[in-house]
């Protein structure tokens, strides 16, 4: 007969093994385990760990790690398959790192729980997080982090790889300032539409870790909110991982949001609705006083340290190492080259050529004097965004474009302006160089320096918003100069967010967005400006006009927000994106034009390549229901996919068209299926006329019936 304890078993059923454990912890060993930091156990042989980590974009924080593109350059990419390739590679790294460094600095030094993905809605562009997310669409959020998510957690039957922690839950994107006070009202329409479809995907698929975050929705503390947490979480979406509060989140109920008294009270609060560890802060600490006033009962301490012993379990943190397949991850996958490799195809998918007059890139042999100019371009900071790790070998844009210049042309670099603030000396005898090159690669934007989660953008004085989101004018009036001489003049933009330049957008003759490209941003753009590739990104965020077009920045309704509401044509449309080829669109068909409610349809449609360079296009579904009785979007995207083609190459793409798709969300919150007619667009950017001028295919449209 075993005399191996029940928690000890690794064949036994991980539940069965939560609770024994649970059984034969004291109350001082259960308050050990409520915060991030959760003590060691010595009597039980359970060692301490920490429940907290970043893989944003790479590892964070423990030491050399790849760093691949910021988040919203990846979802630019708009291909869930490399999505999943980069998580999958970020969670190698991070079990590797946890196998050397727990042995070499001790357990607790260093978790598997990684906080990542950051699937908030970009409801606005002015929020400096915004770099951190998949933009301002719910379906390619979803479809981004479904994908992350799994990268992560790996697809064993048991064990996770690590533990993916989808943040922050929920309705939350700005201001950064008011983040810790702020109370976001919003409609049961929005809230179920727009802020809830990402979340709710991450939990179908799996989801170890929800961050609550800061702020209330609709007078609710998130990290305490019995609707979030307890009706929608658990009991609606029957999510069985663990709840943890985003860093400092319950000293803010007492502090700032004025719901309780004091860290007592805030403690049995969080606990008693669904907060299940506490991170960053050290309220839950209180928790044994907070039993011996009466606030929580010992019952309490037991639901939710079981939700986080249970993490630690499907980690296989109490298992022989010999039964965890991750144990043996080695510490040579840690930037090697195959991930490098990684890093830097993402990277080439991840920029958006939005503007190439005259075909002036990719550049020509006959361009021989290049000038490099700008504040970003011999610039590390602009490759890494925010929550990156470090890494031994990082060219910067400068670098790369002067080594796949080769010898038999002249690059010339001259920063001319800083990024965040104005020049102490004149512009002109850098500006004036324009004149004597055969083109100007103009590296403008941002850092995360300026742009960011709130204490970290060391420049910024607004907790990392750019509440003004043009560039900065002395950058403007730099860019005015290079162009005056007639010489083209190429726009590289580093930024996590929307830049709203009209006037120079319309002034230069190419411009690319290149995000924060990661450590192999530099080489990626190269090849994309030299022609060694080809671009094929896409905006996951529209690029408006004026700021004067966007509601207030605290105003949380979707009235007039992103593609799918705004009134006011953009800049540049969501999901545009231009390529060194030509695509057209033609022979879109549906497997049926009328059926009844419940059935799927198939729509096909044929994507030429009418160019002359082999290239992917990213192809997107777009559904507009046109008779619904409440606001609906003007097109929302349902699906999309890249399909590669050697010039000239001809290729039919299909969709499956579900129910789900042709539902609406009314104003009470609740998805339905109305019949009627629906409008089903394939196009290669939001099938607005603007896309259309500005150089997309011309989109392919027909309409299905839905009877009762």
């Amino acid at each position: 007969m075993s005399t191996t304890l029940l928690y000890l078993d690794h064949s036994a059923p991980i539940d069965d093994r939560v609770r024994d454990l649970v059984s034969r912890l004291t109350l001082k060993e259960k308050l050990d385990q409520v915060t991030v930091r959760c003590k060691a156990i010595p009597r039980l042989g359970i060692p301490a760990y920490l429940a907290f980590g970043e893989g944003l974009h790479g590892v964070a924080h423990y030491g050399i790690a790849t760093v691949f593109p910021q988040a919203i350059g990846l979802s630019a990419m708009f291909d869930t398959r490399l999505m999943n390739e980069v998580a999958s590679a970020v969670s190698d790294e991070a079990r590797a790192k946890f196998n050397v460094l727990s042995k070499v600095f001790g357990h607790g030094s260093i978790g598997l729980s990684l906080w990542a993905p950051n699937i908030n809605i970009v409801r606005d562009p002015r929020w400096g997080r915004g770099q951190e997310t998949y933009g301002e669409d719910p379906v390619l959020t979803s479809k981004n982090a479904v994908a992350y998510v799994k990268g992560l957690q790996g697809s064993h039957p048991r064990y996770l790889k690590t533990a993916a922690g989808a943040k922050h839950y929920a309705v939350h994107s700005g201001p950064e300032a008011l983040r810790h006070r702020f109370n976001a009202i919003v409609s049961a329409k929005d809230l179920h539409e727009t802020y809830l479809p990402a979340f709710k995907a991450c939990v179908d698929t799996g989801v170890e870790v929800i961050m609550a975050a800061y702020n209330r929705t609709n007078n609710e503390v998130c990290a305490a909110s019995p609707t979030l947490l307890k009706n929608i979480l658990r009991d609606e979406w029957q999510f069985d991982g663990h709840v943890t509060s985003d860093g400092g989140a319950i000293v803010d109920i007492h502090r700032y949001h004025k719901a309780t008294n004091n860290a007592f009270e805030s403690t049995a609060f969080a606990i008693r609705n669904g907060c299940n560890i506490e991170a960053g802060g050290t309220v839950f600490e209180n928790m044994g006083e907070a039993i011996r006033r009466g606030l929580l009962s010992e019952t309490d301490v037991d639901e939710a340290i079981f939700y986080t012993l249970r993490t630690r379990f499907r980690l296989g943190l109490f298992d022989p190492a010999r039964a965890v397949p991750f144990t043996s991850i080695s510490p040579s996958v840690i930037n090697s080259p195959l991930h490098r490799k990684l890093s830097y195809r993402s990277a080439v998918k991840s920029m958006v050529l939005l503007k190439n007059t005259g075909g002036i890139l990719p550049l020509t042999k006959d361009m021989r004097r290049i000038l490099v100019a700008g504040p970003t371009a011999a610039d590390h900071d602009a490759m890494l965004g925010n929550y990156y790790g470090v890494n031994n070998r990082i060219p910067t844009i400068l670098e790369a474009i002067v080594d796949r210049a080769g010898i038999e042309r002249i690059v010339t670099y001259r920063k001319g302006v800083v990024a965040h603030s104005g020049n102490n000396t004149k512009m002109e005898f850098v500006t004036r160089m324009a004149g004597t090159h055969d083109v100007t690669i103009a590296v403008m934007g941002f850092t995360p320096l300026i742009e960011g989660e709130e204490y970290d953008p060391l420049l910024s004085k607004t907790y990392g918003d750019r509440l003004d989101l043009g560039f900065p004018a002395h950058q403007i009036d730099f860019i005015k100069k290079l162009s005056s001489y007639k010489k083209p003049v190429v726009l590289v933009v580093t930024s996590g967010s929307a830049v709203i330049a009209p006037e120079i957008y319309k002034m230069v003759d190419a411009v690319v967005y290149a995000w924060y490209p990661g450590q192999e941003g530099g080489n990626a753009l190269a090849d994309l400006l030299f022609g060694n590739a080809v671009p094929s990104g896409r905006l996951p965020v529209s690029i408006p006009q004026s700021i004067d077009d966007l509601p207030p920045f605290e105003d949380y309704a979707m009235k007039n927000r992103t593609y799918r509401y705004m009134s006011k044509e953009p800049q540049f449309p969501f999901g545009f994106g231009l390529s060194y080829t030509t695509f057209a669109y033609s022979r879109l068909s549906l497997s049926a034009t009328a059926i009844k409610a419940g059935e799927n349809i198939t729509a096909q449609v044929t994507i030429k390549n009418s160019g002359k360079v082999a290239a992917e296009e990213v192809v997107q579904l777009y559904i507009t229901d046109l008779k619904a009785s409440v606001d609906v979007p003007q097109y929302a995207l349902k699906d999309f996919g890249r399909v590669k083609l050697k010039a000239g190459q001809s290729s039919v793409v299909s969709f499956v068209i579900t129910p789900g798709m042709l539902e609406l969300v009314d104003n009470e919150g609740m998805r339905r299926l109305e019949p009627g007619d629906f409008k089903i667009t394939i196009s290669a950017a939001s099938p607005s006329p603007r896309s259309t001028a500005l150089g997309a295919p011309k989109p392919v449209s027909a309409i299905v019936k839905v009877r009762a």
